[in-house]
């Protein structure tokens, strides 16, 4: 296992086990058959698409473990991927207080239906990953970066935050939880809120882009917004 593939790993693996600490550890119980699947499906799909990056896209999965508040370079960003970070470390903890304290109670149908939010959510991530070798984890510039306008750019702008808007909502309906659906909230502001900073950027410095937006008239979701 080469440099790149033993760093994602074990990033990976570090995610695991603080996104596992957190779910069995607040409601202290392992019995939570709801977070055992969405931690498999979860990271099924991660490992996927670290493979198919290792093999097809070696500079964006280094472009992609650069990410983060601190990895930011400016102000306004590592303000919002704090609030981001703050938000998705809720997604998970709301629900898992949900299961300590039985707040709420969601049938297994609904939930499994939160699973495939997910599953589809990552998918939605790899078609851009396949589309689009400019994606970094933070807002930047490559050196011979150009607009991308094909595949899933050709619907909405920002397709990959498409994708983790369906994980996203789907990641509390997955562990159970209604009450969950309040830190997505959260998260859902400071996805929005970096969508416009970003594109603000964009305009500014990256070539073609102001024309790429009078073109795909849509942000996040086709015909809506």
């Amino acid at each position: 296992m080469d440099t790149l593939a033993r760093k994602a790993f074990q990033s990976l693996t570090g995610l695991f086990l603080a996104m596992a600490a957190l779910l069995f550890g607040v409601p202290w119980t392992f019995d939570y058959w709801q977070a055992w699947i969405f931690l498999a499906v979860y990271f099924s799909a991660s490992i996927l698409i670290i493979l198919y990056l290792l093999t097809r896209d070696r500079q964006l999965l280094e472009r992609r473990m650069r990410g983060g508040p601190l990895a930011e370079k400016e102000i306004a960003q590592k303000i919002i991927m704090l609030f981001a970070s703050i938000g998705f470390v809720a997604l998970l903890a709301v629900p898992a207080l949900d299961r300590r304290f039985s707040w709420s109670q969601l049938p297994t149908g609904i939930v499994i239906a939160g699973d495939v939010l997910i599953a589809l959510g990552w998918f939605a991530i790899y078609r851009v990953f396949r589309e689009n070798s400019f994606t970094s984890a933070t807002i930047e510039l490559a050196q011979d970066q150009r607009v991308i306008s094909s595949g899933p750019y050709a619907l909405v702008r920002h397709p990959m935050y498409t994708g983790a808007l369906a994980m996203l909502v789907g990641i509390p309906i997955a562990l159970g939880s209604w009450w969950g659906l309040v830190a997505f909230g959260v998260m859902m502001l400071a996805l929005i809120w970096r969508i416009f900073d970003e594109e603000r950027f964009l305009v500014r410095n990256l070539t073609g882009y102001a024309a790429y937006k009078e073109k795909v008239r849509y942000r996040l979701i086709p015909y809506l917004w």
